[in-house]
């Protein structure tokens, strides 16, 4: 169960990482700057604690699928960005790959 933990904090980090790195502005501006560091850092970290319990590619697949969902949502609430419908339909898309894999794969299980 712990392992859910670390890639849950890797995604966060990785959400916190992103959407901090407009702010950063090239990293120009100091605090922006060290919290994309601290974000990266942070997710790559509990994203290798993962990868000891986790398949790399289970972990990969629901790493990148999460994030890229939630940055999608994050630039729409807090930046205006409103996506279209191929947008939205490339999301879906993405989190219906994590699914199959999770549902499927019998990479799930080694």
């Amino acid at each position: 169960m712990q392992q859910w933990l670390f890639l849950s904090v890797a995604i966060l980090g990785e959400v916190m990482a992103t959407s901090a790195l407009k702010a950063s502005e090239g990293f120009s501006r100091l605090w922006p700057s060290l919290v994309v560091l601290a974000g990266y850092g942070t997710s790559f970290y509990f994203l290798s604690l993962t990868l000891k319990t986790i398949p790399v590619g289970m972990a990969y697949a629901i790493w990148s699928g999460a994030v890229v969902l939630l940055i999608a949502l994050g630039a729409w609430l807090f930046f205006g960005q409103t996506p279209d419908t191929p947008a939205i339909v490339g999301v879906l898309l993405i989190v219906a790959s994590v699914v199959v894999i999770n549902l499927f794969s019998r990479m799930v299980s080694h």
